[in-house]
């Protein structure tokens, strides 16, 4: 994905997008469920994100709505080729670190079982029924929660939608909070399917077919 609107994550700004996305999902529904203890949870999700922007920021895009990182969107462009063996590679590393961080914050293994157990609410697993490889995946859409309410989530999911639109692309995406439901449906989003795997937890699946 390309975007002249939107600013170009850099390698020192992965720190700063960190702290963002443990202030972000706090009390998300996937977190809380897979790491119920609120201590363990605050330790824990600093570390998590920043094997995840480790991850993405080799293998996918990320944008924020400005230089001030108050808003952040992840996507994986599946239409675009990509090597393989980095993939992979960065995927592996990030679980590794995953797992010893899950282990080390919780020597009782309960966060780490729970991973496991959740994994299909992490892996976007699902995507593979839709048979569709021009496609967007948005990973995270999140927004500082002071900032909230002033057009930024909106604005990063047009661009996201506009660059979809112009190359003929598919969107996809998860959500763990129903409330956040009619929001993509404002912009064309439809609901796929609900999953329901090992706990109460629903993961909401939507995508937004070529207009």
């Amino acid at each position: 994905m390309e975007s002249e609107k939107l600013y170009r994550v850099k390698k020192e700004d992965l720190p700063q997008l960190e702290k963002l996305l443990s202030v972000c999902f706090a009390h998300d529904p996937l977190y809380e469920t897979l790491i119920p203890d609120p201590e363990v949870r605050s330790r824990l999700l600093p570390e998590l994100f920043h094997c995840d922007m480790d991850e993405f920021f080799e293998t996918c895009e990320i944008f924020a709505d400005s230089p001030d990182l108050n808003g952040i969107l992840v996507v994986s462009d599946e239409a675009e080729p990509y090597n393989m063996l980095q993939f992979y590679y960065a995927e592996l590393k990030a679980v590794l670190q995953t797992d010893s961080f899950l282990i080390k914050e919780d020597p009782s293994l309960h966060t780490f079982l729970n991973f496991l157990k959740g994994e299909d609410y992490l892996n976007s697993r699902w995507t593979g029924q839709l048979h569709q490889n021009r496609r967007l995946h948005i990973i995270y859409l999140a927004v500082n929660p002071q900032m909230q309410h002033h057009g930024i989530a909106a604005h990063l999911l047009e661009e996201a939608i506009s660059y979809a639109q112009a190359h003929k692309l598919m969107i996809s995406l998860e959500t763990h909070n129903e409330k956040n439901v009619a929001f993509y449906e404002r912009f064309g989003f439809k609901l796929y399917g609900v999953m329901k795997k090992h706990f109460s937890l629903k993961q909401y699946c939507l995508v937004r077919e070529v207009q």
